[in-house]
């Protein structure tokens, strides 16, 4: 299951990286809310558009992340039974949340030079480490309900036997 997890955060690294390409500019909306606003002050993007490309993004990209989770319990790890779809999500969305706070958001954009804007020098862009432990320690709780769905899916998919 490690090798699973580890290509499971793997596509969302790649997604992630087709969205933004060369520049943090193309994945704005991933930006602390103040930054965005900031970019739209000084004239570099206009957050209405922002957030409707950011919407753009989000919602296909929940929908390959959940087929994906759903592929990899259903399909690889022939799982048929609640319990163990439940755990199996559950553990797949908590490592992925993880690593979007800790990977992505600290390290990647934290280091990479692709996430520094030209024209917002001075702008701290970077979540804070309180930010992403909050943020994170929220998303864990909420992936308890999320993982009841995907595995409903799951058990429904053995049942059907694809």
């Amino acid at each position: 299951m490690l090798l699973q997890m580890a290509l499971y955060c793997l596509l969302f690294f790649l997604l992630v990286k087709c969205a933004a390409g060369n520049s943090g500019r193309n994945c704005l909306y991933f930006y602390p809310e103040k930054y965005i606003d900031e970019a739209q002050r000084r004239g570099i993007a206009e957050k209405d558009a922002v957030m409707k490309k950011g919407k753009r993004f989000m919602i296909p990209f929940c929908i390959v992340m959940l087929a994906a989770l759903t592929a990899i319990l259903s399909v690889w790890n022939h799982v048929t039974d609640f319990k163990t779809a439940y755990l199996q999500a559950y553990l797949f969305l908590v490592v992925m949340n993880w690593f979007d706070g800790i990977v992505i958001d600290r390290l990647w954009v934290g280091h990479g030079k692709i996430w520094a804007i030209e024209g917002m020098e001075g702008v701290p862009y970077v979540k804070p480490w309180k930010t992403v432990i909050v943020k994170r320690g929220l998303a864990t709780a909420l992936y308890l309900v999320i993982a009841l769905a995907v595995a409903g899916i799951v058990v429904l998919i053995g049942k059907i036997g694809l």
